[in-house]
């Protein structure tokens, strides 16, 4: 596996940027900035008996402002940003306004490239290759942390999503507990396992290979289709035919192909309604606590928001309030229109 490229500069602040690939110089007397004072708490919530995080510093982030002062492009002499170069291929910095403190979990952005206009979906091979071997990187990294108990890397896009910089980046989060969609899942896992003797991601994979109504692609190692029991209409789940549980597993010929995957997924939102898409992609894998967790299968879910080119899927009061999720269409219908596009 070729050595991977990674320059550490820390900020007067006392964060961490890492830049990956080549990068060209800072402008002379670059600063960044600091971040911000603010309170983090981790309180539990008993009636659903899990955390809820408490970081009243993200109320001042900053919010959706104009190109010339975008805190994710390369600084300039006029502009100082939150990346020290004036050129890059792909950054990562720990999160000026972060949900939780340093030394109890992390909190990173990764920028995808220092192109303001570019998206996921425009990435070329060789970017989205570089991307898919830094999520590998940090998930390793963050993951050797005694306070990170589960990677999470995620992306948010669009401003229905609550987006607040445009510049194409996405998350992740070293969280120091298992975070509850993550432990419901692996739950479930385990109990499949028991069972039956079996991956619970592949049987489902093998399921709906079998049904074929709702694949949207299957080859070059990973299949894609709209779950029977989907939430969101046009919602898609991404996982590798062969098992494997996290990204750092993956071998470079994986990794491409992994990140070609989920590009084909997000173009073909982008065509569906010929509008971008806004959507949050989820990347869920083998937690970082210390344990084997056979059962994890590394899988990627999008919850894309449009469920028409008007028209929002809104998380609602039978979502937030009863757990219960509408989906409006069935998932055979949506995974029918998204083959055509995908």
């Amino acid at each position: 596996m070729p050595k991977l490229v990674r320059t550490e500069i820390r900020h007067q602040d006392g964060r961490t940027v890492y830049l990956y690939g080549q990068h060209s110089a800072a402008p002379p007397g670059y600063r960044s900035s600091d971040r911000p004072n603010g309170s983090y708490e981790r309180r539990w919530n008993p009636l659903r008996a899990e955390w809820v995080l408490v970081a009243d510093s993200r109320q001042s982030r900053t919010f959706l402002p104009e190109p010339s002062a975008c805190p994710l492009c390369p600084s300039s002499e006029t502009r100082f940003s939150e990346i020290p170069a004036s050129g890059f291929e792909l950054a990562v910095f720990e999160n000026r306004f972060p949900a939780m403190p340093t030394g109890e979990g992390a909190c990173e952005v990764v920028v995808y490239t220092d192109q303001h206009d570019a998206s996921f979906s425009s990435l070329s091979d060789q970017q989205l290759l570089a991307l898919v071997n830094v999520w590998a990187d940090r998930y390793e990294q963050l993951g050797s942390r005694r306070d990170v108990r589960y990677v999470y890397i995620f992306e948010n896009r669009g401003e229905a999503v609550g987006v607040t910089l445009h510049h194409p980046h996405g998350q992740i989060y070293g969280y120091p507990f298992i975070p509850p969609v993550a432990e419901a899942e692996l739950r479930s896992a385990r109990l499949h396992s028991r069972r039956h003797g079996e991956c619970l991601h592949c049987a489902l994979l093998r399921d709906e290979r079998k049904a074929k109504e709702r694949i949207l692609f299957a080859g070059d190692g990973f299949a894609a289709y709209v779950p029977s029991y989907a939430r969101w209409p046009y919602e898609a789940h991404v996982v590798p035919i062969k098992h494997a549980g996290a990204v750092a597993d993956l071998s470079q010929p994986r990794r491409l192909a992994f990140g070609k995957a989920l590009q084909r997924v997000t173009r073909g939102y982008d065509r569906l309604f010929e509008v971008p898409m806004p959507y949050m992609m989820a990347m869920h894998q083998r937690p970082t606590d210390g344990g084997a967790h056979p059962e994890a299968h590394l899988h990627v879910e999008f919850y894309p928001l449009l469920r028409a080119r008007d028209r929002l899927k809104y998380f609602a009061g039978g979502e937030a309030g009863a757990g219960t999720f509408v989906s409006d269409g069935l998932p055979e219908e949506k995974a029918a229109e998204l083959r055509r596009v995908v």
